[in-house]
Order: structure tokens, then sequence, then C-alpha cells
């Protein structure tokens, strides 16, 4: 794999390339470039390489104005001490954006997500040869998740982080989400749309009634017609379970 680094900080340019060739020894380094006048040259006078680490803010300029001059095809990893140009670098390129100063296992994440765009474009198209279908694989990858929801309990309003979220359920047409605290609280959106808007990773709805997450289990049977019964904790529902048609997925989500 070529990797280009495009950082202002040599510091933080030798570190980064300490991690990345620590997270894999094979990985070329094609060139360290330290503004943005001298990546729209290299990128104009060179191949484009597999993958690029681009500090948003360099010396002469941010790193946006590059995509203003400069066809760039690679998919691109943004770096930055700050995070308030998140929503612009996925607006490119980007299939990740790591803040400073760098973790070991977000650039390892980071790496995994790249992997995962060859993996599919790859298998759309061997070649590797339409910025369309990057871009739209790249789509997929950045999406971006809901981190938190907004209630309102009386004359109040409250935010609740999705980490302290158990699992979601709909009763009589409304949505509820239970909190590690064993609370409950009535969302706005339908299941159906609160169902779009959260991590697969973390989330799986079971049935039509119940999205849950794995944190949440405190114990699974086997039922009738191949089905799983769910013990929920903080739940008195005695009735939750995984539809057949979802079995076999719900399965291989635990295993992930």
């Amino acid at each position: 794999m070529k990797v280009l680094l495009v950082e202002d900080e040599k510091p933080a340019a030798k570190r980064l390339e300490r991690l990345i060739l620590s997270y894999n020894d094979q990985i070329i380094i094609v060139g360290k470039i330290d503004s943005v006048k001298g990546a729209i040259r290299w990128l104009s006078d060179h191949e484009p390489p597999d993958l690029i680490f681009m500090d948003i803010q360099l010396a002469d300029g941010l790193s946006f104005e590059i995509f203003e001059y400069a066809e760039v095809t690679s998919p691109i990893i943004f770096t930055t001490a700050y995070d308030e140009y998140a929503l612009k670098a996925f607006k490119v390129n980007s299939i990740d954006y790591l803040l400073k100063p760098i973790d070991e296992s977000e650039l390892s994440s980071a790496f995994d997500k790249y992997e995962k765009l060859i993996a599919k474009t790859s298998t759309n198209n061997p070649g590797f040869n339409s910025i369309e279908q990057i871009t739209q694989a790249m789509s997929m990858l950045t999406r971006q998740y809901k981190n938190r929801f907004i209630v309102k309990i009386g004359e109040h309003i409250k935010a609740i982080s999705i980490d302290d979220i158990l699992f979601f359920f709909s009763r009589d047409r409304a949505t509820y989400c239970v909190t590690t605290e064993g609370k409950s609280y009535l969302l706005d959106p339908s299941l159906q749309e609160v169902a779009q808007m959260l991590d697969p990773q973390h989330f799986f709805q079971i049935n039509r009634k119940y999205i849950i997450s794995l944190k949440a289990v405190n114990d699974m049977v086997s039922f009738s017609n191949s089905r799983l019964k769910i013990i929920l904790k903080h739940s008195d529902d005695n009735d939750v379970i995984v539809s057949r048609e979802r079995v076999q997925d719900f399965k291989s989500w635990l295993d992930q």
C-alpha cells in the first residue's frame, strides 16, 4: 500500500509515520508534503497513492483548497487538532477524521474502514477505476449515526447519550428508549426512523417492536419455530422474541 502524508508539523509527521509503519511495516510512504501548494504539485506530477493522510490546517492554508486545484481520487484520512471541520471533511473523499494526538486504536480503526472500502469497490469493480463507486462506498463507511436523543420531560429538555441507551421499543404507536438506569423516555421519531439513525454495529432490530443493544441482554433462550426469546434488562415484557427471519442475522451480529 502506498501512502502519502500531508502534514506541516515535522514531529506530528514523524509520529504518524511511526504509527502507520507500526500498524503495517509493508506500507510505503511515497511522500511527505507540508503545504497546500506542495500537495497540489505532488498530486499533479504523480500517480494517485492508495491512501492519503491529510492534516486540515497547513502552513499556507486549509487542505480543502487542494481539491479546488488538483484532482484527488485517493481515499483520505483527515488529521487535525480541532473538530470544527468534521462535516466539511466528509464532503470530500474522507473515510475517517482523526483528532490529534492520534490514538493507535483509532488509527487501526481508520485502516479497517479503508480495507472495507477496498473490499467493497474491488467486488463491484476489480479495476478500482470508478471515482463514483469510491465515493458511494466512502459515503456508506462515513455515515454519521446518532450520538444522542433529545427528550422532553415536562417543561424540561434532556439529552440522552446513545451510550446510555439499552434498547428502543414501540407501544401504542409511540416510541420509547430505555436507559441503563432503567428509565423510559418518549421519543418523537417512529421506531423505523430510529432504526435508520443507529449504528448497526451497536444496535439490532430483532422484530417490529424492539431495537436492542448487546448490553441490554440478560439472557437468550431457544424458542419455538427456531426463534429466540430475549430477556432484557429493565423490561417487564416476557414476550420479546427475535423474529424467525432475523434469527440468523441476529446470531451473526452477536458474533461480529
